[in-house]
């Protein structure tokens, strides 16, 4: 069980909480409205009012205690800045922040930040990839162009063996897994029969796995 500490209670922070929460992990919310902090109590394990821009503050929560750090603060980017420096220099080493702006995005860059989130502009591109490719269930970058994606087999791939699937394609994709119900193929064989409602798991550069999505329409 990991122990993070969400400071902002906002919509994207609130989700972000309450979605770790909801895997088992230990969540310190804080905000500086009394409101927030009220609803979101009884759904946290422990849930702050704390003015995040005052360095005495911060230091009160023990932020150092905790496994990640993310700043979550949405309209007050001045607010996030401040908090973010106060952050850095109390030496908080694993820090997550949200930008709202590429200017913002500039600054948290400079501030040595472990990881800058663009919630927004990700999701439009998740939704994007989800529209163009109805049948990718879900997605995840690994970087250096490379993405691990989940995919529906659709009926009409009924008893279609891998290989005339990845048949222009089969040394660039690699096939991690097939699950079919609670049946799980690990690296299945190139002559692996697919079958209807099976969940296919590929591993490849994004444009590769680009080119076979017609395919598996």
């Amino acid at each position: 069980m990991g122990q993070f500490a969400i400071i902002g209670l906002g919509r994207f922070g609130s989700a972000a909480s309450l979605e770790l929460m909801r895997m088992g992990h230990s969540v310190l919310g804080v905000d500086t409205n009394g409101k927030l902090v009220d609803k979101y109590a009884d759904q946290l394990t422990h849930a702050v009012i704390a003015d995040v821009t005052d360095p005495a503050a911060l230091d009160e929560l023990g932020l150092d205690n905790y496994d990640v750090v993310l700043v979550a603060i949405g309209e007050d980017i001045q607010a996030s800045l401040l908090c973010v420096v106060h952050l850095k220099s109390m030496g908080i080493q694993t820090l997550w922040v949200k930008a709202s702006s590429h200017a913002q995005h500039l600054i948290l860059s400079k501030l040595g930040v472990t990881r800058i989130v663009h919630p927004e502009e990700e999701m439009g591109i998740r939704v994007a990839q989800a529209l163009s490719y109805p049948m990718v269930n879900d997605y995840i970058s690994i970087g250096n162009g490379e993405f691990v994606v989940e995919i529906d087999i659709s009926e009409h791939l009924e008893g279609v063996p891998l290989s005339q699937v990845l048949q222009d394609q089969p040394e660039t994709i690699h096939v991690l897994l097939v699950k079919r119900k609670t049946q799980i193929t690990v690296h299945p064989p190139a002559d692996f029969i697919l079958r209807a409602k099976d969940i296919l798991v590929l591993l490849g550069q994004l444009d590769t796995l680009k080119t076979i999505a017609p395919k598996l329409a």
